[in-house]
């Protein structure tokens, strides 16, 4: 239960950084109840729809060496946002760059916070 937490507050600070560097990235309302509940959301969409797109796009993941996997992040974080706008969430992606950067921030923040709390 502690690590699930942890995972989540690590993802909500993550989607903190990105809000604060990408242009395209922005929250509106309660900003701290909006990256909880964005963190939550980021982490099904990649539990239930990341695995299918990975899936379906492996030729293409192999072809470009696993670069093509930032895309599919992107794609994720996109989708996130347009789920938490359609439950009323403040968390805006105004396209796919902002999706793509905000994605690739994300990930280095949650790599990074994810070191510094290693649990053994």
């Amino acid at each position: 239960m502690t690590k699930i937490l942890v995972r989540w507050v690590i993802t909500a600070l993550a989607l903190f950084v990105a809000a604060l560097v990408v242009p395209g990235i922005r929250v509106s309302g309660t900003a701290w109840v909006a990256y909880a509940v964005m963190a939550v959301i980021l982490g099904l969409v990649n539990a239930l729809v990341r695995p299918v797109l990975k899936f379906l796009t492996c030729p293409l993941i192999l072809l470009t060496l696993g670069l093509f996997t930032l895309v599919i992040n992107g794609f994720t974080l996109w989708l996130s946002a347009r789920i938490a706008n359609a439950l009323g969430i403040g968390f805006y992606v105004d396209g796919f760059w902002p999706a793509f950067w905000g994605a690739l921030i994300v990930s280095i923040v949650s790599v990074l916070l994810s070191a510094l709390v290693r649990e053994d």
